[in-house]
Formats: C-alpha cells, sequence, structure tokens
C-alpha cells in the first residue's frame, strides 16, 4: 500500500485593529499571548514570553512613532508550523525604523525596542504599504513549544 502524504498544518492567523494609544499596544501584548495559548503555545513558557515582548515592543513603535491622530494600527499573528510571525502595521510610511537598529547609550531612556526585537527574532525588517509600512519578525519556534 503507497504511503499517503500528510498534508501540511494550515496556518494559524489572526488580525486585529486596535487604537493608536498605550492602551491598544498593552491589549495587543494581551492578545499575542491569549491566541498563542489558544494555538498550543502556553502562557509563561519561552515562546510565549519572547513573542509578547515582540509584539510589545513592535506595538509600543507603532503608537509611538507611527501614529497618525485618527488612525489605529494592526497586529497580525501567523503561526505555521514553527515558525510565528508578527506584522504590525501603521500609518507613517516616512517614519521607518533602521535597519540595524543600535544599542542605546547606558543612561539613555529609550531605544532598546528594535534591539531587543533583533536580539529575540530569526528575521525581521520592513515592508511597505499602500498607506504606510509594516515591520515584522519572525520567531522560530522549533523544540520550544511546550
Amino acid at each position: 500500500m503507497p504511503t499517503q502524504l500528510q498534508p501540511a498544518a494550515p496556518a494559524r492567523e489572526v488580525t486585529e485593529r486596535l487604537s493608536s494609544t498605550p492602551r491598544g499596544a498593552r491589549l495587543a501584548r494581551r492578545l499575542a499571548r491569549y491566541h498563542l495559548d489558544g494555538w498550543g503555545i502556553p502562557y509563561d513558557s519561552e515562546p510565549s514570553n519572547a513573542a509578547e515582548a515582540i509584539v510589545a515592543e513592535l506595538a509600543a513603535n507603532a503608537v509611538t512613532h507611527g501614529r497618525v491622530p485618527g488612525r489605529d494600527f494592526e497586529l497580525r499573528l501567523t503561526l505555521h508550523a514553527d515558525t510565528l510571525r508578527v506584522e504590525v502595521s501603521d500609518t507613517r510610511a516616512e517614519r521607518r525604523p533602521p535597519r540595524e537598529p543600535e544599542p542605546p547609550t547606558p543612561d539613555g531612556e529609550s531605544g532598546r525596542g528594535l534591539v531587543i526585537v533583533a536580539a529575540l527574532a530569526a528575521e525581521w525588517g520592513v515592508t511597505g504599504r499602500p498607506v504606510g509600512k509594516t515591520v515584522w519578525a519572525e520567531l522560530s519556534l522549533g523544540a520550544q513549544r511546550a
């Protein structure tokens, strides 16, 4: 009897529009943990904590640097196989993050967000959209999945 190939597990995806406020950024972080837990990545696991940190930094940047009054930002999470893709889109195309984030000075009060994202993510980058930009990061879950 021939061996049948099993279809790959479908990607799990969720998209949320959130207000470009500190409250919206906090909600993005909480929603990410909630959805990841539903996808089998438990709260307080290493992958969940890493994903939460990435979402927190990208959402905070969207609210701080990408905010246009009256416009929301968008969070998209896609889990396919053992890779989680986090995308945060805002409406400020002209405010793009640097390709290579520089660590802040020891007494600097800001500038750590993208350094954290770069350290946790397997890859990250920026893509344009018709209105604004999307900053994305991919987190390899591999054997970390609980």
